[in-house]
């Protein structure tokens, strides 16, 4: 049995598998697909920012795994372009945006905690 996560999907994903999934809201300007789990707990989702966007500063309650799939995305440590594999630990804080737009795909072992209004 393999699980959601198998190297084949993040491998169609990081070769533009991404653009055939269907988004929903999730923040202004930011739309997400979600692969598995919910507002609690274990989730897997991809994310697009369209030019511009932010999240606003939050605290991650658990890991999250960060990967680019597309255009380029910033937090208060840096800028991240495609192929960029981030981990956030718990505890961490930050605010995230993304100039041009970007794809990523997000793990997260919890959900964030958001500190402030966009």
């Amino acid at each position: 049995m393999h699980s959601v996560l198998e190297t084949p999907l993040i491998r169609e994903l990081a070769t533009g598998g991404w653009k055939c999934l269907d988004f929903g809201p999730f923040r202004e300007g930011v739309t997400m697909h979600r692969l598995y789990g919910g507002d609690d707990g274990p989730s897997a989702a991809v994310l697009k920012y369209e030019p511009g966007a932010r999240v606003p500063l939050h605290e991650h309650t658990g890991f999250e795994h960060v990967l680019v799939l597309d255009g380029s995305q910033s937090d208060d440590a840096g800028h991240y372009s495609v192929g960029t594999f981030t981990v956030n630990p718990p505890g961490t804080t930050h605010r995230v945006w993304s100039d041009e737009g970007c794809v990523v795909l997000l793990i997260w072992e919890r959900p964030v905690r958001i500190l402030e209004d966009a």
